[in-house]
């Protein structure tokens, strides 16, 4: 099924507030939109800890994209840190996947959102 939209144009928000076929009333968590959603985003995964000025950094600028992604707190989830070393080689944070490629940490995903290379990902 297709949206006739690019993929990077289409947020989370924007597919879960998509109205229904009964009468236009829109459904939080429609299976169909969430099912839509998972075609056309790429799994992110954002490991972080608290206090960390990058941390909120990164998930802002992916919020502000629509970008859905699965937090690991470090600072909360103690098996993610081992998690976060077997996936990337890294212990330091934050760090982004986009499904198993390692984007990098703030620097890093703000540069591939400026040159179009987070969209690009994502989108694949």
């Amino acid at each position: 099924m297709s949206l006739g939209l690019p993929a990077a144009v289409i947020g989370a928000s924007r597919l879960r507030g998509f109205a229904n076929a009964r009468g236009g009333e829109t459904v939080p968590g429609n299976r169909l939109c969430e099912a839509i959603l998972n075609e056309v985003m790429s799994k992110v995964t954002v490991y972080t800890t608290d206090p960390c000025s990058f941390c909120r950094r990164v998930k802002a600028l992916l919020e502000s994209r629509g970008v859905d992604f699965a937090e690991v707190n470090l600072s909360k989830d103690p098996a993610g840190r081992v998690e976060l070393v077997r996936r990337t080689g890294m212990m330091s944070f934050p760090q982004v996947l986009v499904e198993d490629r390692l984007i990098g940490g703030y620097a890093e995903v703000q540069k591939a959102a400026d040159n179009g290379e987070l969209d690009e990902l994502l989108a694949a």
